[in-house]
């Protein structure tokens, strides 16, 4: 079969198996079985991770590098959606491709699905394209106050489905939000180095909104919010046009995009007569590789913000 007609039908064939199959049940004794929990990106994981502790069984579906974006749900995926007891994904179209699949599992009713993001006040969310039916920028973990409220969310969802733990989960969520909000404090702290003035946030697509939003930056992007659309040679000059007149320091890459874009920009300026260098590379969708610093949701938007602070500053 075509490669593209089978990512294409790809969804379509897991909403019919899906459909016919139920979230996997246990015969063990409640207080014994671990919860079976999905999360779809790393950053939901590794709250998850942080909430549920011991008492779940977690499986990440998107690791490091992935694009959520873009991502096409496997039949792999498949098995282990359908075994799942709880499902947490972000939602608000970030993991577009697997948005379908991810309905039609919750309107089943045999497993919990909760879309965190989706949670969150509509008023404390970024717009995006409401005429497209994409009314919400979804990459609302780069607000670390955000966070904390999709922490308690994921609190709330894991207690009602195993409530034997709630009491540990709610223990282990203090525990959590008290190390978000230190997060919270040290990234103020570190970016107030940077004059105002050059607070200035240059990335290859604009994930960066609410991170610009609680820190106190203008964020500009080659591509807008979600990679499924592609920069254009009119994208690339605007930006580089933008970057001489601002006289921005430092551009930056991420780690789920390819570099060609920034670099496209890098060039265009230069040909402007101005300098301005890459700034290292940024924690966008998608976690760094397990056991590094940047494995973690905090130790992530720590790399994040030290990256961006030793550019700019």
């Amino acid at each position: 079969m075509n490669r593209c007609l089978t990512i294409l039908l790809m969804p379509i064939l897991l909403l019919t198996m899906l459909t016919a199959c139920g979230a996997a049940t246990s015969t063990s004794d409640a207080g014994q079985q671990r919860l079976n929990v999905v999360a779809t990106t790393g950053q939901i994981a590794d709250t998850v991770a942080n909430v549920g502790g011991d008492h779940i069984e977690l499986t990440t579906l998107l690791g490091p590098g992935i694009d959520p974006h873009s991502y096409v749900p496997t039949e792999g995926n498949m098995t282990t959606l359908q075994n799942a007891q709880v499902i947490f994904y972000n939602g608000l179209y970030l993991e577009a491709r697997m948005d379908r699949v991810l309905q039609q599992i919750a309107q089943n009713g045999n497993v919990t699905v909760v879309a965190v993001a989706e949670t969150l006040p509509e008023l404390s969310l970024l717009g995006w394209e409401p005429e497209a039916g994409k009314p919400y920028d979804p990459h609302v973990w780069n607000d670390v106050r955000l966070w904390m409220q999709v922490t308690e969310t994921i609190r709330d969802t894991l207690s009602a489905a195993d409530p034997a733990h709630a009491e540990i989960y709610t223990t282990n969520t203090a525990a959590y939000i008290e190390e978000l909000q230190t997060l919270h404090n040290d990234i103020q702290a570190a970016v107030s180095q940077i004059p105002q003035e050059r607070r200035v946030l240059v990335t290859a697509h604009d994930a960066f909104g609410y991170f610009g939003r609680a820190y106190g930056f203008a964020v500009e992007a080659v591509q807008g919010i979600s990679t499924e659309t592609e920069a254009s040679t009119a994208d690339i000059q605007a930006l580089a046009s933008l970057v001489v007149e601002r006289q921005v320091p430092a551009i930056f890459i991420e780690t789920t995009i390819s570099p060609r874009t920034i670099e496209a920009v890098q060039a265009a300026v230069q040909a402007a007569g101005h300098e301005v260098k890459l700034g290292g590379e940024l924690f966008s969708d998608a976690l760094g590789e397990p056991g590094t610093p940047a494995g973690t949701y905090i130790g992530m938007m720590r790399h994040n913000t030290d990256t961006i602070v030793a550019a700019l500053r």
